[in-house]
């Protein structure tokens, strides 16, 4: 058995390890300075064995750890993996010529996740229902889970229940669930197509399982609004619509995006979703929010126009990858937000470069591309004035970043 030493651990979480003799592999479930032993195979020692364990190393609390994908840094303590995101940030800045530090890390508590994406696959004797096994497309059946809400776990046997009635033995549903003042909003995709006989037993399960909303397919069965609460406004998500994962990592978010604008007048959200940023910035300035899906943007309009008592809201469908606000659109604004999916915004950040505007706030949810994004506004004279670490994902190698980005010489806005 080789004798092998972890130097680090990669970005997504495996550790780099070396062998007596140079060769390097990848291992999971280890940390840095560990000797572990194990075979290689295609650059990976897929089941090393700890031979000196980190200082940091803890004791897994959750009994589907060793074989469920949906936690890769749960055997670390909670000071190990908040430096490390922190570190995996700032290197990703350095090698873009960025030098960086982090002011902290907004970490999210156990049991606070409230949307998540479950997998479900029907079995001879029911189904299964939970998250992809490490390294697979198998569906760990998950009894337990202490990232999720109270309320998804104790709706796994509900959700058992809807993937045995509307799943196929050859296909694999995704359940995207998520917990609201309501009750559970539930969007399935992957299922059988809806009969009437599958439709009238899926609502019999909805409403003895008290759900707000069932969604199958972009069929909706609804019995209650499932109204997510943004400062004064209440919005009504699309079934399935991307939401910040945790109500903690959503305060923290806001609170470094409220900290870069002051009291900027108007404001662009680009990448706006559903409001979390532009109804809250609402309440004292005038927002412009940019999305390129529609239907996020008509439940932001429809919870502003609720609400009353808010500042002018404004909305546009448009795909900032292919057309992004240009200078002569951005001059209108005294601050911009931005919130761009996991492949960055290279082309609006060339924009907003240009433009030269006092004051981006900048969210992202990849420190690689956030960094080559943050590269470009170097070039256009931006500073990185503020960078804190936000992780709602707890236990996994997702890191999020909350940067505010300046015009130089421009320290009083």
């Amino acid at each position: 058995m080789t004798l092998w030493t972890v130097e680090r651990l990669g970005r997504r979480g495996d550790g780099v390890a070396v062998s007596g003799n140079g060769v390097r592999a990848l291992a999971p479930l280890v940390l840095p300075g560990e000797a572990i032993e194990g075979e290689v195979q295609d650059g990976r020692i897929a089941a090393p064995r700890i031979v000196t364990p980190s200082a940091d190393r803890v004791r897994a609390p959750c009994p589907h750890y060793r074989a469920c994908g949906g936690c890769s840094l749960m055997h670390a303590s909670d000071g190990f993996v908040a430096g490390w995101k922190a570190a995996v940030v700032v290197r990703a800045l350095g090698a873009q010529g960025i030098e960086a530090t982090a002011e902290g890390v907004a970490t999210s508590p156990a049991r606070s996740r409230r949307r998540a994406v479950l997998s479900g696959r029907r079995t001879k004797k029911g189904a299964l229902v939970g998250f992809h096994a490490r390294g697979s497309d198998v569906v760990v059946d998950v009894t337990e889970c202490l990232v999720v809400t109270p309320a998804i776990l104790s709706a796994l046997p509900d959700l058992r229940r809807l993937v045995a009635l509307g799943g196929s033995r050859s296909a694999e549903l995704s359940l995207a669930v998520t917990d609201t003042p309501a009750g559970l909003d539930v969007a399935a995709t992957g299922g059988k197509p809806l009969t009437p006989a599958l439709f009238a037993a899926l609502a019999e399960l909805a409403e003895a399982a008290d759900w707000a909303r069932l969604d199958w397919a972009g069929e909706t069965l609804t019995r209650r609004r499932p109204a997510l609460g943004m400062a004064r406004a209440r919005v009504v998500p699309p079934p399935g619509a991307f939401l910040q994962a945790t109500a903690e990592g959503e305060a923290a978010l806001l609170a470094a995006v409220r900290g870069a604008v002051g009291d900027a007048a108007r404001i662009a959200d680009l990448f706006a979703g559903v409001g979390t940023f532009t109804l809250p910035l609402a309440e004292a300035a005038e927002v412009h929010a940019v999305e390129g899906l529609a239907a996020p943007l008509a439940a932001l309009d429809a919870a502003w126009r609720e609400a009353g008592g808010l500042r002018r809201v404004t909305t546009e469908v448009r795909d900032l990858a292919r057309r992004p606000l240009l200078a002569d659109e951005l001059a209108r604004f005294d601050a911009v937000v931005i919130d761009p999916p996991r492949a960055g915004a290279a082309a609006q950040a060339q924009a907003l470069a240009g433009a030269g505007g006092p004051v981006v706030a900048w969210i992202s949810c990849d420190p690689v591309t956030f960094a080559r994004d943050a590269r470009i506004m170097a070039d256009g004279g931006y500073l990185l004035d503020r960078l804190r670490v936000i992780d709602q994902f707890r236990w996994s190698p997702h890191v999020e970043t909350a940067a505010v980005f300046r015009r130089q010489g421009r320290s009083d806005c």
